[in-house]
């Protein structure tokens, strides 16, 4: 019996690729290496000069000046910043007037979020006293470490043990704060008149830029206040606001600073953060029923004015 032939498509199944086919697989894959291979005279020449990864450049041994004493990061004007003069956020401006009034010497810079470590600003850049400085001595200081780098700096730190000062801080954090984001951002005639050029215009000259950020800012603003109650209340935020002045009012009393110390302290600058910036006409303000709220009290007006004398220079 005649050996059965075996069938075409189990032949085709079982047979190896011809020598045609690999030739041309072989030719693709070398055009392939081709592309992507280093020439021969480059690679002789990185063979001759490996890759070296060198260790970080020593500090300087003779700082600029500038350098010789810390520099405050904050959101101010360039000019406003060289001569020193109040940061137009409250956050900022809590933290120089803190640092003005336990003696620490610094500079000013202009700056944003966006230069920041932590992405918020103030952040201070301590100073390059030596040659010999650590790395670890020359990180930048975030606001949560100004007291403990002013105790350690020389800086004179007092502030009022008493049991009431977590109470009226919140009063600041809270209440008046809200208040703040509302008619900074969301009071539509404040924000053209005061966020507008001191956020927006000084970042970008590009107006797609300008618009994404008064979508974010303002975004952020409604966020925050969000966060506390389902609806915001214009007429709640006031009258909550206007009530934290009134305890305020009542607290400083006829004192000069707050909780009777004798000097000011941090509790001062915290509520100077916001006294400052809503008394001060050249900001602009056009809604102005958080600035009436504070300026019928006296005593805090006058705290005001003291602090502005003893630390700006009355500017």
């Amino acid at each position: 019996m005649p050996p059965k032939k075996t069938s075409e498509k189990s032949q085709i199944d079982e047979r190896t690729p011809s020598d045609d086919t690999q030739t041309s697989f072989a030719r693709q894959t070398g055009k392939v290496r081709e592309i992507f291979s280093i020439p021969a005279p480059i690679k002789k020449l990185f063979d001759l000069v490996p890759v070296v990864v060198y260790p970080a450049n020593p500090l300087p041994q003779r700082a600029p000046k500038s350098a010789r004493i810390p520099s405050l990061y904050v959101f101010s004007k360039g000019q406003d910043a060289a001569a020193g003069r109040p940061s137009f956020n409250p956050s900022c401006l809590k933290w120089q007037t803190f640092l003005n009034i336990a003696g620490v010497d610094h500079r000013l810079i202009s700056s944003n979020n966006h230069a920041s470590p932590t992405g918020a600003l103030p952040f201070l850049l301590p100073a390059v006293r030596s040659s010999d400085s650590s790395q670890e001595s020359l990180l930048p200081v975030p606001s949560n470490k100004f007291v403990k780098y002013a105790t350690e700096h020389g800086g004179i730190v007092e502030e009022s043990p008493s049991m009431r000062y977590s109470a009226y801080q919140s009063l600041l954090d809270h209440r008046i704060r809200n208040a703040w984001l509302f008619t900074l951002y969301l009071e539509p005639l404040n924000f053209d008149a005061v966020a507008y050029p001191l956020y927006i215009a000084s970042t970008s000259s590009n107006p797609v830029v300008r618009t994404s950020i008064s979508y974010q800012l303002r975004n952020a603003a409604e966020a925050e206040l969000l966060k506390h109650t389902p609806i915001i209340d214009t007429d709640d935020l006031y009258s909550e606001a206007d009530k934290a002045f009134e305890a305020l009012s009542i607290l400083l009393g006829e004192d000069s600073w707050f909780f009777g110390n004798d000097k000011p302290a941090l509790f001062d600058a915290s509520v100077f953060a916001y006294t400052q910036l809503l008394l001060d006409d050249n900001l602009g303000w056009k809604e102005k029923k958080l600035c009436r709220a504070l300026r019928v009290r006296d005593n805090l007006v006058q705290h005001r004015e003291r602090l502005l004398v003893r630390y700006y220079g009355g500017s």
